[in-house]
Protein backbone atom coordinates (compact mmCIF):
# COMPACT_ATOMS: atom_id res chain seq x y z
CA UNK A 1 0.00 0.00 0.00
CA UNK A 2 1.16 3.55 -0.50
CA UNK A 3 2.24 5.05 2.26
CA UNK A 4 -0.23 7.88 2.93
CA UNK A 5 1.35 11.70 3.60
CA UNK A 6 1.69 14.18 6.17
CA UNK A 7 2.10 17.20 5.28
CA UNK A 8 4.61 19.39 8.42
CA UNK A 9 4.21 22.67 8.95
CA UNK A 10 7.75 24.21 10.31
CA UNK A 11 8.97 20.81 9.35
CA UNK A 12 12.67 22.58 10.09
CA UNK A 13 11.49 23.97 13.30
CA UNK A 14 11.23 22.48 16.74
CA UNK A 15 7.92 20.33 16.93
CA UNK A 16 7.60 19.97 13.21
CA UNK A 17 10.90 18.81 13.30
CA UNK A 18 9.95 16.23 15.78
CA UNK A 19 7.69 15.02 14.19
CA UNK A 20 9.01 14.88 10.55
CA UNK A 21 12.11 12.85 12.53
CA UNK A 22 9.92 10.81 14.32
CA UNK A 23 8.16 9.54 10.80
CA UNK A 24 11.29 8.80 8.95
CA UNK A 25 12.80 7.33 12.06
CA UNK A 26 10.19 4.04 11.90
CA UNK A 27 10.73 1.94 8.69
CA UNK A 28 7.45 0.85 9.12
CA UNK A 29 6.07 3.81 9.11
CA UNK A 30 2.54 4.10 7.27
CA UNK A 31 3.15 7.99 6.40
CA UNK A 32 5.61 9.68 4.43
CA UNK A 33 6.59 13.31 4.90
CA UNK A 34 5.98 16.70 3.35
CA UNK A 35 8.37 19.17 5.12
CA UNK A 36 6.91 22.43 4.44
CA UNK A 37 9.94 25.56 4.87
CA UNK A 38 9.44 28.89 3.52
CA UNK A 39 13.19 27.90 2.98
CA UNK A 40 13.91 24.80 1.19
CA UNK A 41 17.58 25.42 0.65
CA UNK A 42 18.07 25.98 4.60
CA UNK A 43 20.87 22.86 5.94
CA UNK A 44 17.69 21.78 7.71
CA UNK A 45 15.94 20.95 5.01
CA UNK A 46 18.51 19.37 2.73
CA UNK A 47 19.09 17.27 5.65
CA UNK A 48 15.08 16.27 5.71
CA UNK A 49 15.59 15.67 2.30
CA UNK A 50 18.74 12.91 2.20
CA UNK A 51 16.76 11.21 4.58
CA UNK A 52 13.83 10.94 2.14
CA UNK A 53 11.40 13.44 3.00
CA UNK A 54 9.63 15.73 0.42
CA UNK A 55 10.66 19.36 0.67
CA UNK A 56 7.95 21.82 -0.17
CA UNK A 57 8.19 26.00 -0.05
CA UNK A 58 5.00 26.91 1.52
CA UNK A 59 4.69 30.29 3.85
CA UNK A 60 2.00 31.23 6.67
CA UNK A 61 1.45 33.62 5.30
CA UNK A 62 0.47 32.81 1.78
CA UNK A 63 -2.49 30.53 1.89
CA UNK A 64 -2.47 29.49 -1.56
CA UNK A 65 1.13 28.01 -1.01
CA UNK A 66 -0.16 26.36 1.43
CA UNK A 67 -3.25 24.58 -0.37
CA UNK A 68 -0.68 23.72 -3.37
CA UNK A 69 1.76 22.27 -0.24
CA UNK A 70 -1.69 20.12 1.38
CA UNK A 71 -2.67 18.73 -2.30
CA UNK A 72 -2.67 15.45 -1.63
CA UNK A 73 -2.34 14.93 2.32
CA UNK A 74 -4.08 12.53 4.24
CA UNK A 75 -2.65 14.89 7.76
CA UNK A 76 -1.45 17.93 8.49
CA UNK A 77 0.39 18.78 11.26
CA UNK A 78 -0.32 23.13 12.25
CA UNK A 79 2.30 24.91 14.66
CA UNK A 80 2.77 28.74 14.49
CA UNK A 81 5.65 30.45 16.10
CA UNK A 82 4.25 33.75 17.97
CA UNK A 83 7.73 33.95 19.36
CA UNK A 84 8.68 35.05 15.39
CA UNK A 85 6.55 38.28 15.20
CA UNK A 86 4.94 38.89 18.66
CA UNK A 87 1.44 39.72 17.06
CA UNK A 88 -1.10 37.06 18.08
CA UNK A 89 -3.39 38.96 15.25
CA UNK A 90 -0.83 37.51 12.69
CA UNK A 91 -0.77 34.16 15.01
CA UNK A 92 -4.51 34.24 14.60
CA UNK A 93 -4.33 34.62 10.26
CA UNK A 94 -1.63 31.86 9.69
CA UNK A 95 -3.68 29.54 12.04
CA UNK A 96 -6.78 30.46 9.70
CA UNK A 97 -4.35 30.02 6.60
CA UNK A 98 -4.06 26.74 7.63
CA UNK A 99 -7.24 25.97 8.64
CA UNK A 100 -8.26 27.35 4.81
CA UNK A 101 -5.72 25.44 3.45
CA UNK A 102 -6.77 21.66 4.87
CA UNK A 103 -10.35 22.49 4.09
CA UNK A 104 -9.63 22.99 0.18
CA UNK A 105 -7.14 20.40 -0.09
CA UNK A 106 -9.87 17.57 1.36
CA UNK A 107 -7.05 17.15 4.25
CA UNK A 108 -8.38 13.89 6.19
CA UNK A 109 -6.56 14.33 9.97
CA UNK A 110 -5.10 18.15 10.77
CA UNK A 111 -3.25 18.29 14.57
CA UNK A 112 -3.30 21.50 15.13
CA UNK A 113 -0.54 22.74 18.03
CA UNK A 114 -2.68 25.14 20.65
CA UNK A 115 -2.79 26.29 24.02
CA UNK A 116 -5.27 27.46 26.13
CA UNK A 117 -6.97 30.69 25.69
CA UNK A 118 -6.17 32.25 29.30
CA UNK A 119 -9.25 34.99 29.36
CA UNK A 120 -11.64 32.25 29.74
CA UNK A 121 -10.68 31.95 33.72
CA UNK A 122 -9.36 35.45 33.94
CA UNK A 123 -11.33 37.89 31.58
CA UNK A 124 -9.50 41.17 30.82
CA UNK A 125 -11.40 43.30 32.89
CA UNK A 126 -9.46 40.72 35.94
CA UNK A 127 -6.19 43.13 37.47
CA UNK A 128 -5.32 40.08 38.98
CA UNK A 129 -2.77 40.16 35.81
CA UNK A 130 -2.44 43.03 33.67
CA UNK A 131 -4.47 43.06 30.36
CA UNK A 132 -1.95 42.94 27.11
CA UNK A 133 -2.01 44.20 24.07
CA UNK A 134 -5.42 45.52 24.83
CA UNK A 135 -7.10 42.60 24.02
CA UNK A 136 -5.09 39.80 25.99
CA UNK A 137 -3.69 38.17 28.81
CA UNK A 138 -1.37 35.65 27.36
CA UNK A 139 -0.71 36.68 23.84
CA UNK A 140 0.90 33.83 22.78
CA UNK A 141 -1.73 31.38 24.83
CA UNK A 142 -4.54 33.47 23.56
CA UNK A 143 -4.16 33.82 20.09
CA UNK A 144 -3.81 29.88 19.93
CA UNK A 145 -6.75 28.81 22.27
CA UNK A 146 -8.91 31.69 19.61
CA UNK A 147 -7.68 30.30 17.18
CA UNK A 148 -9.45 26.95 17.78
CA UNK A 149 -12.46 28.13 16.06
CA UNK A 150 -10.87 28.42 12.63
CA UNK A 151 -10.96 24.82 12.28
CA UNK A 152 -14.01 23.52 14.13
CA UNK A 153 -16.12 26.65 11.89
CA UNK A 154 -14.58 24.89 8.91
CA UNK A 155 -15.73 21.73 9.75
CA UNK A 156 -11.72 20.45 9.39
CA UNK A 157 -10.97 17.00 11.21
CA UNK A 158 -8.75 17.95 14.07
CA UNK A 159 -7.08 17.12 17.27
CA UNK A 160 -6.12 19.81 19.63
CA UNK A 161 -3.03 19.04 21.04
CA UNK A 162 -2.12 21.26 24.14
CA UNK A 163 1.42 21.27 24.64
CA UNK A 164 3.78 22.29 27.36
CA UNK A 165 6.83 24.41 28.43
CA UNK A 166 10.04 22.93 26.40
CA UNK A 167 12.90 22.45 28.88
CA UNK A 168 14.86 22.76 25.50
CA UNK A 169 13.96 26.75 26.19
CA UNK A 170 16.99 26.08 29.38
CA UNK A 171 19.05 26.03 26.50
CA UNK A 172 17.51 27.93 22.89
CA UNK A 173 15.20 31.03 24.99
CA UNK A 174 17.27 31.98 27.58
CA UNK A 175 15.38 30.63 30.40
CA UNK A 176 18.40 28.36 32.09
CA UNK A 177 20.22 28.90 35.40
CA UNK A 178 21.82 32.06 35.82
CA UNK A 179 24.71 32.86 38.12
CA UNK A 180 23.79 35.74 41.13
CA UNK A 181 26.64 37.97 42.56
CA UNK A 182 27.08 35.25 44.99
CA UNK A 183 28.54 33.26 42.55
CA UNK A 184 25.40 30.27 42.80
CA UNK A 185 23.28 29.65 39.64
CA UNK A 186 19.56 30.47 39.87
CA UNK A 187 16.83 28.90 38.26
CA UNK A 188 13.73 31.83 38.17
CA UNK A 189 10.22 31.12 37.69
CA UNK A 190 7.13 32.84 39.33
CA UNK A 191 5.16 29.32 39.86
CA UNK A 192 5.97 29.02 44.13
CA UNK A 193 5.51 25.43 44.99
CA UNK A 194 3.70 24.84 42.25
CA UNK A 195 4.20 22.08 39.54
CA UNK A 196 5.11 22.93 35.62
CA UNK A 197 3.90 20.59 33.16
CA UNK A 198 6.73 20.37 30.65
CA UNK A 199 8.21 18.16 28.27
CA UNK A 200 11.30 17.93 25.62
CA UNK A 201 10.69 19.44 22.57
CA UNK A 202 11.48 16.44 20.55
CA UNK A 203 8.30 14.76 22.24
CA UNK A 204 5.91 17.03 21.40
CA UNK A 205 6.64 15.46 17.54
CA UNK A 206 6.57 11.94 18.64
CA UNK A 207 3.52 12.54 20.62
CA UNK A 208 1.98 13.92 17.40
CA UNK A 209 2.95 10.66 15.42
CA UNK A 210 1.60 8.82 17.86
CA UNK A 211 -2.10 10.64 17.26
CA UNK A 212 -1.79 10.16 13.72
CA UNK A 213 -0.82 6.66 13.83
CA UNK A 214 -3.88 6.31 16.38
CA UNK A 215 -6.26 6.91 13.17
CA UNK A 216 -9.68 8.93 13.46
CA UNK A 217 -9.46 8.22 17.29
CA UNK A 218 -8.36 11.74 18.28
CA UNK A 219 -10.55 13.50 15.55
CA UNK A 220 -12.57 16.19 17.15
CA UNK A 221 -10.25 15.66 20.60
CA UNK A 222 -8.69 17.90 22.80
CA UNK A 223 -5.41 15.93 24.39
CA UNK A 224 -2.77 17.49 26.80
CA UNK A 225 0.82 16.24 26.51
CA UNK A 226 3.49 16.46 29.06
CA UNK A 227 6.82 14.80 29.78
CA UNK A 228 6.60 15.73 33.85
CA UNK A 229 5.06 17.85 35.92
CA UNK A 230 8.42 18.96 38.00
CA UNK A 231 8.47 21.54 40.89
CA UNK A 232 10.75 24.77 40.26
CA UNK A 233 12.67 23.02 43.25
CA UNK A 234 12.59 19.43 42.15
CA UNK A 235 13.82 20.84 38.28
CA UNK A 236 16.89 22.76 40.17
CA UNK A 237 17.77 19.67 41.95
CA UNK A 238 17.92 17.43 39.00
CA UNK A 239 20.15 20.12 37.34
CA UNK A 240 22.11 20.41 40.11
CA UNK A 241 22.82 16.98 39.68
CA UNK A 242 23.34 17.08 35.76
CA UNK A 243 25.32 20.03 35.71
CA UNK A 244 27.69 18.56 38.96
CA UNK A 245 26.97 22.43 40.91
CA UNK A 246 24.23 24.03 42.94
CA UNK A 247 21.26 25.04 41.35
CA UNK A 248 19.00 27.05 43.63
CA UNK A 249 15.09 27.50 42.57
CA UNK A 250 14.81 31.55 42.90
CA UNK A 251 10.73 31.79 43.40
CA UNK A 252 9.80 35.56 42.40
CA UNK A 253 6.22 37.23 42.02
CA UNK A 254 5.05 37.09 38.49
CA UNK A 255 4.82 41.14 39.26
CA UNK A 256 8.83 41.14 39.81
CA UNK A 257 9.17 38.60 36.51
CA UNK A 258 6.84 40.95 34.30
CA UNK A 259 9.38 44.00 35.09
CA UNK A 260 12.80 41.71 33.82
CA UNK A 261 12.48 43.44 30.67
CA UNK A 262 13.77 41.27 28.06
CA UNK A 263 11.18 40.80 24.89
CA UNK A 264 7.97 38.90 26.38
CA UNK A 265 9.08 39.52 29.80
CA UNK A 266 5.03 40.65 30.36
CA UNK A 267 3.95 38.20 28.51
CA UNK A 268 5.76 35.17 30.26
CA UNK A 269 5.15 36.62 33.58
CA UNK A 270 1.15 36.10 33.18
CA UNK A 271 1.57 32.82 31.79
CA UNK A 272 3.70 31.55 34.95
CA UNK A 273 1.06 33.19 37.13
CA UNK A 274 -1.58 31.86 35.14
CA UNK A 275 0.04 28.01 35.51
CA UNK A 276 0.50 29.01 39.26
CA UNK A 277 -2.78 29.92 40.36
CA UNK A 278 -5.04 27.85 37.65
CA UNK A 279 -2.15 24.49 38.49
CA UNK A 280 -4.26 21.67 39.06
CA UNK A 281 -6.66 21.88 35.75
CA UNK A 282 -3.26 23.10 34.36
CA UNK A 283 -1.86 19.82 35.31
CA UNK A 284 -4.94 17.74 34.84
CA UNK A 285 -5.30 18.84 31.00
CA UNK A 286 -1.90 17.15 30.54
CA UNK A 287 -2.06 13.83 31.32
CA UNK A 288 1.28 11.76 31.82
CA UNK A 289 0.07 8.34 31.44
CA UNK A 290 -1.44 9.35 27.69
CA UNK A 291 1.57 11.17 26.74
CA UNK A 292 3.92 8.05 27.07
CA UNK A 293 1.25 5.87 25.68
CA UNK A 294 1.24 8.32 22.35
CA UNK A 295 4.81 8.02 22.94
CA UNK A 296 6.38 5.12 24.60
CA UNK A 297 10.14 7.12 24.25
CA UNK A 298 8.74 10.33 26.99
CA UNK A 299 11.67 11.10 28.14
CA UNK A 300 11.31 12.77 31.82
CA UNK A 301 13.22 15.95 33.42
CA UNK A 302 15.99 13.96 34.84
CA UNK A 303 16.74 11.71 31.47
CA UNK A 304 16.53 14.88 29.18
CA UNK A 305 18.90 16.76 32.19
CA UNK A 306 21.20 14.28 31.90
CA UNK A 307 21.38 14.31 27.87
CA UNK A 308 21.20 18.24 27.25
CA UNK A 309 22.72 19.69 30.79
CA UNK A 310 25.62 20.08 29.02
CA UNK A 311 24.13 22.67 26.13
CA UNK A 312 22.60 24.78 28.67
CA UNK A 313 24.63 28.51 28.32
CA UNK A 314 26.25 28.43 32.06
CA UNK A 315 28.54 31.36 32.42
Amino acid sequence: MAKKIIAVVGATGAQGGGLARAILDDPDSPFKVRALTRNPDSDKAAALARRGAEVVEADLDDVESLKRAFEGAYGAYGVTNFWEHFSPEKEQQQAANIAEAAKAAGVQHVIWSTLEDTREKVPLDDDRMPTLMEHYKVPHFDAKGEANREFTDRGVPTTFLITSFYWDNLIYFGSGPQRGEDGVLALTFPMGAKKLPSIAVEDIGKCAYGIFKRGDEYIGETVGIAGGHPTGEEMAAVLSDALGEEVRYNDVPPEVYRSFGFPGAEDLGNMFQYKRDFNEAFCAARDLDESRALNPELQSFDEWAARYAGQIPIE
